[in-house]
C-alpha cells in the first residue's frame, strides 16, 4: 500500500460495525509535457479514463495516444494506474508497466505526453445504502451497497441508465429491479437481447414494420419501442447492435418517435431505456464500431456491476436465498441450511460464470443432496480452472439442472433461451481460453495473436476464468 500520509486513497466509515458511507481522496492528474500540455483532470470517482476519443474522463490530441489509453482507479490500496492494452504502452521511471499504485508526485509518460499525479487535501463521499437489496437485487457488501444508493435516486426518473458487467453478474435484474421501482412500474417490460436478433430482422424488431414491407412481412408488427410503450425497454447486449442502426436508435431517443419500416406514419413513444453490455463501449467508440453520440445518449447514468468474486460476503446471502427460492419453485416444506465446509468452498470458488453460476450450483446442490444440510461434497465445484483438462469433445452447458441432449449438446431446457445460449457459450469460452493458453505454453502475447485479441482483453477473459498463468 503507497503511503498517502494520514488521508487514504479511499476509507470506509463503520457505525456499530456496519459500513456507512465511503471516503474517497480526490487526485489531481496534469499534463506536464506533450501536445496538451496544461490540461488536467480531478479524479473525483472511482475509475477515470484517459485518452484521444471524447468518451473518456480526459481527452488528448497526441496522436500517439490510444483511443481509451489508461484508467486510474481507486481502491482502499490507493489509485491504481492500469494500461488498457494501448498501441504505445504507459511508462514509468523508464519502465512500460502494466500497472501500478501511483505515489504522491509521481511522473509517468503514454505516448508523446507525459502526466504528474498528485493527491489533493479534499475528501468527497461516496454514499452507502442502508437497505442490503434493491428489488430483485441482493447484496450487504460494500459495493453492491454502493450501487444500491445510486440506483435509489435514478430510478424514480426517466434518466437512461448503461450497465456494464461481466456476463452472469445480474444486468437485467437490476433493469427489472429500476422498471418495477419507477413511475412506470404499471407498465410494460420489454427485453431486447441485441445478440439474439438476426441482422436482417433486427430494424424490424426493433422499430417494427408494415405490412408488405419485406418479403415475408404478411402483416403489420410493432416493434419493442410501441410494445414497451409506457413502460421500460430493456436493451441488453447494446453492443451488438449494427451500426447502421445505431442513429435510428439515437434518434428514437432523443426525438421519442420513429417509423415502422415501410411507413411513413411517425408514431410517438414514451419509453425509459436501460441498456446493458459486458463489451468495453469506448474502446468500440474509438475503433469506430459504436457511434460515440449514441454513447453519450445511453451514458446519462453509468454503473458496473462487481463480479462475485470481489463481493465475497454476499456469497452465502445469495446462496441461501437461491435455497429458499428453490423451495418455493418446489412447493415443498424442505428447508435446507449451508453447512459451514459448503460456505467456505464456496467463498474460494473463483465464480467465472459469477451470480448465474451461483444459482445453478445451489439448484443442482438442492435437488441432489439427501440431507438436511448441503455439503462440500454436493456442491461439485470440481477444481481450479487453473488446471482445467483438456476440451471435451461435445459442449455441455454449465452446471445443468434438468438437461436432455439435441445432436449431441446437452442444453438446460429448464432455463431461459438467454441463460441456455450464454452456459454454452460460458464453456465454449473456458474451454477455447484454456487450450488457446496451453498451446502457446502461457505466452500471452502469441496467444492474443493467434485469437485475435489485444493483450488487455485476453488477459481480462483469462482473469475472468481463473486461466491466468502464475509465473
Amino acid at each position: 500500500m503507497t503511503d498517502y500520509g494520514n488521508n487514504p486513497a479511499l476509507s470506509t466509515v463503520f457505525v456499530d460495525r456496519r459500513p456507512t458511507a465511503r471516503h474517497l481522496r480526490k487526485a489531481s492528474l496534469r499534463v506536464v509535457d506533450g501536445p496538451d500540455r496544461g490540461k488536467e483532470i480531478t479524479i473525483g470517482k472511482l475509475k477515470v479514463y484517459v485518452g484521444r476519443s471524447s468518451v473518456n474522463d480526459l481527452s488528448l490530441a497526441d496522436n500517439a495516444i490510444s483511443g481509451t489509453h489508461f484508467e486510474i482507479a481507486v481502491n482502499e490500496g490507493g489509485y491504481v494506474l492500469r494500461d488498457l492494452g494501448s498501441t504505445n504502452g504507459v511508462t514509468y521511471e523508464g519502465l512500460r508497466i502494466r500497472e501500478a499504485i501511483l505515489a504522491p508526485d509521481c511522473t509517468f509518460k503514454a505516448g508523446n505526453t507525459t502526466f504528474v499525479f498528485q493527491p489533493s487535501a479534499e475528501t468527497v463521499e461516496l454514499p452507502l445504502s442502508e437497505e442490503d437489496r434493491f428489488g430483485d437485487i441482493l447484496g450487504r457488501s460494500v459495493p453492491m451497497r454502493s450501487i444500491f444508493a445510486t440506483l435509489e435516486k435514478v430510478a424514480p426518473s426517466d434518466l437512461t441508465v448503461l450497465v456494464g458487467g461481466e456476463t452472469g453478474t445480474g444486468k437485467e435484474r437490476v433493469a427489472h429491479s429500476i422498471h418495477m421501482m419507477s413511475r412506470r412500474k404499471s407498465g410494460p417490460f420489454v427485453v431486447l437481447d441485441c445478440s439474439a436478433i438476426p441482422r436482417d430482422l433486427m430494424e424490424s424488431t426493433v422499430f417494427g414494420h408494415e405490412k408488405g414491407a419485406f418479403t415475408g412481412a404478411v402483416s403489420q408488427h410493432r416493434g419493442v419501442f410501441e410494445q414497451a410503450n409506457g413502460g421500460t425497454i430493456f436493451m441488453d447486449e447494446i453492443g451488438e447492435l449494427p451500426i447502421d442502426l445505431q442513429p435510428k436508435l439515437l434518434r428514437v431517443l432523443e426525438n421519442r418517435e420513429l417509423k415502422r419500416v415501410g411507413g411513413d406514419r411517425t408514431i410517438r413513444t414514451d419509453v425509459r431505456v436501460v441498456a446493458a453490455t459486458n463489451r468495453d463501449l469506448r474502446k468500440m467508440v474509438a475503433e469506430g464500431g459504436f457511434r460515440e453520440d449514441l454513447y453519450f445518449r445511453l451514458s446519462v447514468i453509468q454503473l458496473t456491476l462487481p463480479p462475485l468474486r470481489s463481493r465475497n460476503e454476499d456469497i452465502g446471502l445469495l446462496a441461501n436465498h437461491f435455497l429458499e427460492l428453490f423451495s418455493q419453485k418446489h412447493h415443498t416444506q424442505r428447508r435446507l441450511r449451508l453447512s459451514p465446509e459448503a460456505l467456505e468452498a464456496l467463498a474460494q470458488h473463483g465464480w467465472p460464470g459469477n451470480v448465474r453460476e451461483l444459482k445453478n450450483v445451489m439448484e443442482r446442490a438442492y435437488n441432489l443432496s439427501d440431507g438436511p444440510a448441503i455439503m462440500r461434497q454436493d456442491l461439485h465445484l470440481g477444481n481450479s480452472l487453473m488446471s482445467v483438462a483438456p476440451a471435451p469433445q461435445q459442449p455441455v452447458a454449465a452446471e445443468p439442472t434438468a438437461s436432455t441432449t439435441s445432436d449431441g449438446i446437452s442444453v438446460d431446457f429448464d432455463l431461459s433461451y438467454k441463460e441456455a445460449k450464454q452456459n454454452i457459450l460460458d464453456w465454449f469460452e473456458r474451454v477455447y481460453m484454456s487450450q488457446l493458453i496451453q498451446n502457446h505454453n502461457g505466452n500471452i502475447s502469441q496467444a492474443a495473436r493467434t485469437a485475435g485479441l489485444t493483450r488487455y482483453h485476453l488477459r481480462e477473459l483469462l482473469k475472468k476464468h481463473e486461466l491466468v498463468t502464475k509465473r
